[in-house]
């Protein structure tokens, strides 16, 4: 087997994962009924299938002689964004009512810090 042959496969192989993650995103977000459920399926599992679509245009262009690294900065671009306007579209969904809101967090001063409450020190402390 040749370099170009197994190239060849390896471009096959990263059209076909890319394809298959693609078409699960499309068929979720096709199939999913709330927008926060149907906002997972594109950009969780679309980040993946276009990234080997990428991977396969790069491989492509390094088997057939010639140096293409453009598809890094789509891949680069695309990974950074998508993350964020998933976070943005999200929270207009939350901000508009559209959807259950997340609970409230507690009230207590220990709340998204690294303080341990008094209560659960004391239960530490009675354990040993």
């Amino acid at each position: 087997m040749s370099i170009d042959i197994i190239g060849t496969y390896a471009v096959a192989f990263c059209l076909l994962i890319g394809s298959f993650f693609t078409i699960v995103g499309v068929i979720g977000m096709l199939k999913f009924d709330t927008p926060m459920s149907r906002l997972h399926a594109p950009t969780k599992v679309g980040t993946v299938g276009v990234g080997m679509l990428l991977a396969a245009s790069m491989l492509h262009s390094f088997v057939i002689g010639q140096t293409s690294i453009h598809e890094l900065l789509i891949m680069g671009f695309l990974f950074v964004t998508a993350p964020i306007s998933a976070n943005f579209i999200a929270k207009v969904n939350i901000h508009r009512g559209d959807c259950e809101a997340p609970p409230s967090p507690p009230q207590d001063d220990t709340w998204s810090t690294l303080d341990t409450p008094q209560e659960d020190r004391n239960s530490e402390g009675a354990s040993q």
